[in-house]
């Protein structure tokens, strides 16, 4: 599985590091390390929109910090098994 999570200057202002630090975080914990292959881009052309561009695979997500959790139990730990 390919996660790519954009670092651009409109996600970063709606705290992207955030989001790929904790991503990062729990699919060590669940040990999904060599099932998921995480990236960075710099814009995936939706910066007026709320969230951080996550893409999974081929497709885009809007995540906030704060639901970072559930968007992983719900699109990535889901896909996983």
């Amino acid at each position: 599985m390919k996660i790519t999570i954009c670092i651009g200057s409109a996600c970063h202002l709606k705290g992207s590091k955030r989001v790929v630090n904790r991503l990062q975080e729990l699919v060590a914990e669940n040990g999904l390390s060599d099932k998921a292959e995480m990236n960075g881009a710099f814009c995936m052309k939706k910066c007026g929109e709320d969230g951080v561009r996550v893409m999974v695979d081929d497709k885009i997500f809007s995540v906030l910090p704060e639901n970072v959790d559930e968007f992983f139990k719900d699109e990535i730990l889901s896909k996983m098994n």
